[in-house]
Parts: C-alpha cells; sequence; structure tokens
C-alpha cells in the first residue's frame, strides 16, 4: 500500500506526535509499505492515510474524505483530542466521524467513545526498545544525588514544574535533584525555568537534547515522574516501562490505562504535597521504590516492538477486508 501519514509537529521537532509518526513510518515500511510523512495532505492519491491528532488534523481528514472517499482512513486520536476537544469541537468530532478506524495508545480511551464510534477504535500500545546496555541497579549510596528525571516540553498542558515545586518540600537530609529534559514553548516559561533554578537548588532545566542522550539519561535514573493534565498514552511512560525505570504519574486517565488503577506511584494531578511524599517515600523506602519497579517491570511486554507491528499488520488487513 501507498500510506501517508500526516502529524502537525514540525519535521525538525522532537514532539511527541512527530517521534510517534516517525515509529509508525518505519513499522509500517518493515511491512512492505511505501510510506511518506507529512504536516499537511496535499491531494495525493494514496491508498491509505493516517491522520495524528483529530483536531489539528481537520483539514487533512476533509481533504482525503473528499478526494478519496472510498479509500480507508485512520485518525489516531491524542490526549488533548481525548479529554479535551473531542466533547466540545466541531472539527475533532468530524474527524472521528469521518474515520475509518480510529487509534488509541491505551485502553482506558475507549471510554471516552459512544458505543458506534467504539466499534472502529482499536488500542496500539506505543513500543519502544530497551536501551542498548542494560539498565544499571541504582545503587543508593551515601553522599550520592538522587536524580529523578522528568521528560517533556514546558507547556502548560504537561504542568512541567510540579516535581520542581515539590521537591522544594523535601527536608534538608534528602539528596533528590530534578533533572528536567525539555524546549521551553514560550520565552515566558523559559523564564521560569532559569528563575526556578537560581531559587531551587534541587531544580536543574537541561532543555532539548538528543533523543539518544535523553533515553541513556533515564535509563540510568532511579526515578521519574510524569506530571501531566493530559496525556493520551504518554510516550515517556513506554520508555519508564521497558527499562524498569518506576514512575510516580499524576492519576489522569491515560496514565490510568497504562499503569492500571491500584498503581501505588499516582498523585492528584497538580498536588504538590502528595508528588512530595511520593519523591521522598522513593527514595527512603527501598522496598517502595521495588514495587513500583516491579509493577512497572510486569507491564514491558505491552511495550516490545513485535508487539505493535502485529498491531498494525492485523489493522491494515482488517482495512483490506473493509475494503472488499
Amino acid at each position: 500500500m501507498w500510506i501517508e501519514i500526516v502529524t502537525p509537529a514540525p519535521p525538525w521537532t522532537q514532539y511527541g506526535n512527530r517521534v510517534t509518526a516517525l515509529r509508525w513510518a518505519r513499522i509500517l515500511r518493515e511491512l512492505g509499505h511505501r510510506v511518506s510523512v507529512a504536516q499537511s495532505y496535499q491531494g495525493r492519491p494514496v491508498d491509505l492515510l493516517i491522520a495524528l491528532h483529530a483536531k489539528r488534523s481537520y483539514s487533512a481528514v476533509c481533504s482525503f474524505r473528499r478526494l478519496c472517499p472510498e479509500r480507508p482512513l485512520i485518525v489516531a486520536l491524542t490526549g488533548t483530542d481525548l479529554y479535551r476537544d473531542l466533547p466540545r469541537s466541531r472539527r475533532a468530532q468530524t474527524s472521528v466521524a469521518l474515520a475509518t478506524r480510529l487509534v488509541v495508545l491505551q485502553p482506558k480511551a475507549l471510554d471516552e467513545f459512544r458505543p458506534h464510534l467504539r466499534q472502529k477504535a482499536r488500542v496500539i500500545f506505543q513500543s519502544v526498545s530497551p536501551a542498548a546496555q542494560k539498565p544499571i541497579p541504582y545503587a543508593n549510596a551515601a553522599g550520592k544525588s538522587f536524580d529523578v528525571c522528568v521528560i517533556g516540553h514546558l507547556r502548560p498542558v504537561k504542568d512541567p514544574f510540579r516535581a520542581a515545586l515539590a521537591a522544594r518540600r523535601l527536608p534538608q537530609e534528602s539528596r533528590i535533584r530534578i533533572l528536567h529534559f525539555g524546549a521551553a514553548m514560550t520565552p515566558q516559561m523559559a523564564s521560569f525555568a532559569r528563575e526556578e533554578m537560581e531559587r531551587n537548588i534541587r531544580y536543574r532545566w537541561l532543555g532539548e537534547r538528543p533523543r539518544w542522550r535523553v533515553q541513556q539519561v533515564l535509563s540510568r535514573s532511579p526515578l521519574c515522574v510524569l506530571s501531566s493534565r493530559l496525556e493520551g498514552g504518554a510516550n515517556l511512560l513506554s520508555e519508564a516501562i521497558v527499562n524498569q525505570v518506576p514512575v510516580l504519574a499524576s492519576r489522569i486517565p491515560g496514565s490510568i490505562g497504562i499503569l492500571g488503577n491500584e498503581y501505588p506511584g499516582f498523585f492528584s494531578v497538580g498536588n504538590t504535597a502528595q508528588l512530595a511524599q511520593l519523591l521522598y517515600r522513593s527514595e527512603t523506602d527501598s522496598e517502595f521504590l521495588a514495587r513500583l519497579r516491579s509493577h512497572c517491570a510486569g507491564l514491558s511486554p505491552l511495550f516490545r516492538p513485535e508487539r505493535e507491528m502485529a498491531a498494525w499488520k492485523l489493522l491494515l488487513n482488517e482495512l483490506a477486508g473493509h475494503q472488499d
């Protein structure tokens, strides 16, 4: 098949949607298909269009459906689609209605659809290849800092400074440092990050770094924090789980759908005090940290590359039968 993937994320960025689009393109090529990735649909008569982001890819969805009314169309929904735009955005609703199939990244997302839409939705977990080197177990040695990794661009929806604010509440004897990787989306966000570093000795904003470097740091970290207000199924969770890195996460549907409702590392969205307590417990209670790690390790088979490839192969075969 000739397949085009449309994502609003620019090609030079490391935004989550761009990372996902490139991974899907690689998988589909390995399955024998011709694949291109673009920011917008240019009217080419492709056999299949995959639109990442229902609301922001609305124009591409409508154009493709008008020019190729009989050909299959997949719309992949992001966290902002599912938990903000879908209930109130006509554009997001139209994209979903026009799609032949919908793709979501974790099973709890299915709860957001009415029955007629749920029937055409498929769950595909985001795969991750483990770090080239086996993760080095964290040794709680005297004098060594306990470096907590935060990975995510500085955007309000990510609640990017929650871990830094929680670190301010830690007792003096704590050795926790917050290492924050991610680009500032506005000059104001960059200023906030620099100001936080000046007044918070536990916080270091390291900006945007090469993806391989960030993954290397994550794989060697004793803990990471995902504080987002909205996520469709964060790739950070997949990466942490596969690399056996425990996670403290905001209790949002997109993370519950991956970690499970009973995961002990959740804190309420925006609750600095809860996160501070979990951070300190993770640092000082080795049994609790091991419990988090064990839970995450048990989920790692969900994110194997061969599983994601098999899911895409099944979906494309399903679409081929749909056209017959």
